[in-house]
This record gives structure tokens, C-alpha cells and sequence, in this order.
């Protein structure tokens, strides 16, 4: 299957997120499309990562990332909470949700409905791409590494990676 076609894919997906409901109407999504190389390389990475602290699920997940052609990554950056004050964060007032700080792989906390806005994205985006038959899984792995990377500039990043083949290559995964 053609890289091209399925870069094309991810720019459609990313359409997808952008446009996708966020709370009060405020946008902190933040994307990338990643065409085969860049997609490869954070796969090899992935592996290193893996390697590098002893867990075993980013090689597994690594693998399929370098068999894929292209990905979307979808990030969070610098949410400001909601102004809502619903409590869902732990903070009976917004007001009170401290500053995000750098944690192992990702930057938080984050105002609960920011996260809702990160989710809905990534469910417009896949949808998207399953309209379009293409192959895809969302990964946590594959966002903490691009961040390391520096492949996105955000505080939490997801990436879904896309393949057509005969055979999903994201499911019947071994490790």
C-alpha cells in the first residue's frame, strides 16, 4: 500500500481532530502527522525505550509502529483549566488545580475536561480513519516517545499509527 495514501489518511484524521466539540469552545489540541520515515524512526525508538527501562510493551508496540506508513499524533498542550469548577479534578474550584509539572512521561495534572477534549479528538480521528479502512490503534507508547522525541511540543501526546494490509498488524501482537 502506497505511504502517500495513508499520510493522506492522517492529514484527514487530523482534520477530524481539529474540528472535533472542546469544552467552553477552547482548542489546546495540538497535531502531527508523521510520514513512513519519521514513523520508522520512532518505532526504532520505541525499541531503545523499551530496552532502556526494562518494559517489554514498547518494543512489542515499537515493532508495529516500524511496520506502519504514517501516524497522527495528538497532543495536549498547556490546558488551561476550564473554569467550570466541578470538582472532577480532585480541586473543588479550578482556581486550586496546581500547575502542570513534569512527570516521567507526560506533564500534569490537567483540568478532567481537557482530557475529555483529548479523548473526543482521538475518537473523531480513528473514526475517521476507519471510514476509510485504514488500520489503526491508539498508543500511549508511541506518544510518550514521540514527546522525548520532540516530535510534538505538548504535555500528554497519543499517536495512532496506520497500516493496509491483508492483516491488522496492531492486533495478534506478541510480547
Amino acid at each position: 500500500m502506497s505511504a502517500d495514501a495513508l499520510t493522506w489518511v492522517a492529514e484527514l484524521m487530523a482534520i477530524s481532530a481539529r474540528t472535533a466539540p472542546k469544552t467552553r469552545g477552547e482548542d489546546y489540541i495540538v497535531l502531527k502527522v508523521l510520514g513512513k520515515e519519521e514513523t520508522a524512526r520512532l518505532g526504532e525508538a520505541m525499541l531503545e525505550y523499551g530496552k532502556s527501562t526494562g518494559r517489554s510493551n514498547f518494543a512489542r508496540d515499537g515493532e508495529s509502529v516500524k511496520r506502519s506508513e504514517a501516524m497522527l499524533l495528538v497532543g495536549l498542550k498547556e490546558a488551561r483549566p476550564s473554569r467550570l469548577d466541578c470538582g472532577a479534578c480532585g480541586w473543588e474550584r479550578c482556581a486550586e488545580l496546581p500547575p502542570p509539572r513534569e512527570g516521567s512521561e507526560f506533564k500534569g495534572p490537567h483540568c478532567f475536561w481537557r482530557g475529555v477534549d483529548l479523548g473526543i479528538a482521538i475518537g473523531s480521528a480513528v473514526k475517521t480513519a476507519s471510514l476509510l479502512n485504514a488500520d489503526n490503534r491508539i498508543m500511549y507508547r508511541a506518544g510518550v516517545v514521540a514527546r522525548k522525541l520532540g516530535f510534538l511540543e505538548a504535555d500528554v501526546v497519543l499517536g495512532i499509527p496506520l497500516s493496509a494490509t491483508g492483516k491488522n498488524i496492531f492486533f495478534d501482537r506478541k510480547g
